[in-house]
């Protein structure tokens, strides 16, 4: 679907468009100070990891999540699904649906992470994770494959990079079109770089470049609906926009929300989307004021929902997020969804991830 600029919903101001236009350089956290709640309907998490290994530092940022409707294997233990979730410090962990770890792979500076399936390796089935890599000298998307149907000490493993020209790779996507497996790569600066990912001949990853564009200023969450060719991107300083995902709609997009205090505070941080039935959903990390703006996204344009914010509980709050998945139906203990968010002041140990019930949310929000 192609959008343009000028078209936007109603609600959005000139203003907002303006501002789009003259920011250009990051503005950290412009909430009313670290640590700083906004208003939203309240819930809590149901259980959190540990902390990652990192200590003392801004560390654990972006998650993704994998459900199986089977018990597979993860290193000798037996899960339904994982949490992959990154220490941009350090590298890449896994997660059973329980919070506990079950792989780490010291990989380097990996920032974002994601995860899709409908590639096929040497014969089989495969997911295959990205993640958007720092590391000085291998600069771009690090691949890795995990095999469902893998037995005893089965682990993700390293299958290899997408190489690019951004410099700084921070925001990472994968999406589906067709038969087709997209990787989006969201610069620091604002760079909007999209592949289309295969298997050579050797079962090695090739990608080829089909889409580059200037988002305008730092930008990092990405999330994609398939069922509406639509491409969501978080301009931290900016606003919420929506791009077409096909890559011939190249740079036109639309503003669904600005940054506006009390909705979408800067920094606008990681984005996911969750598929409740009938139903779709984009969450949003609203890291100025630590709470979760949501929209339903299955009709012609995004309504807002609502907000929520993740109080103490069973497990401390949730503040100053940066990334967060979600993963809608049966996910292990979890049976119509679940949304893990990463929390950047733990109340014991360093940064880690908790996980959120979707239904604790659903009735918080009324959805």
């Amino acid at each position: 679907m192609k959008v343009n600029l000028g078209a936007v919903w109603s609600g959005i101001s000139i203003a907002a468009l303006l501002l789009a236009a003259c920011a250009t350089h990051e503005v950290d956290f412009q909430g009313e100070g670290e640590g700083f709640v906004g208003p939203g309907a309240e819930v809590q998490a149901v259980l959190e990891t540990p902390s990652v290994g990192t200590a003392g530092q801004d560390a654990a940022d972006d998650p993704a999540v994998w459900a199986s409707s089977t018990p597979v294997t993860v290193g000798g233990q037996t899960t339904l699904g994982f949490v992959a979730g990154t220490d941009k410090k350090s590298g890449l962990y896994i997660y059973g649906l329980d919070g506990r770890i079950l792989q780490f792979l010291p990989e380097g500076l990996l920032n974002n992470v994601d995860l899709v399936e409908g590639l096929t390796v040497e014969g089989r089935p495969q997911i295959v994770l990205g993640a958007s890599d720092r590391t000085p000298g291998k600069t771009g998307v690090s691949l890795y494959l995990f095999d469902p149907a893998g037995t005893g000490d089965n682990r993700v493993r390293p299958w290899g990079a997408v190489a690019t020209d951004v410099v700084e790779p921070y925001g990472f996507c994968f999406a589906r079109r067709g038969d087709e497996v997209h990787a989006i790569l969201v610069g620091h600066e604002g760079e909007l770089r999209q592949f289309i990912l295969s298997v050579d001949a050797a079962g090695r990853p090739a990608s080829r470049e089909v889409r580059r564009a200037e988002i305008g200023s730092i930008s990092e969450g990405c999330a994609a609906d398939e069922a509406t060719d639509a491409l969501y991107i978080n301009e931290e300083n900016v606003g919420l926009w929506r791009y077409g995902l096909d890559p011939a709609t190249g740079a036109a997009r639309t503003l669904v929300q600005p940054i506006a205090k009390d909705r979408l505070v800067a920094d606008a941080e990681g984005l996911t989307t969750l598929t409740d039935g009938d139903k779709r959903y984009l969450i949003a990390s609203s890291q100025g004021d630590s709470t979760f703006p949501v929209w339903r996204i299955d009709g012609a344009a995004p309504e807002y929902k609502g907000r929520f914010k993740v109080v103490d509980g069973a497990v401390d709050g949730i503040t100053g997020t940066d990334g967060l998945a979600a993963a809608g139906g049966a996910v292990g203990p979890f049976p119509e969804g679940v949304v893990v968010v990463q929390d950047d002041v733990n109340d014991v140990g360093t940064q880690n991830f908790k996980y959120v019930d979707w239904r604790d949310i659903r009735r918080a929000l009324g959805l």
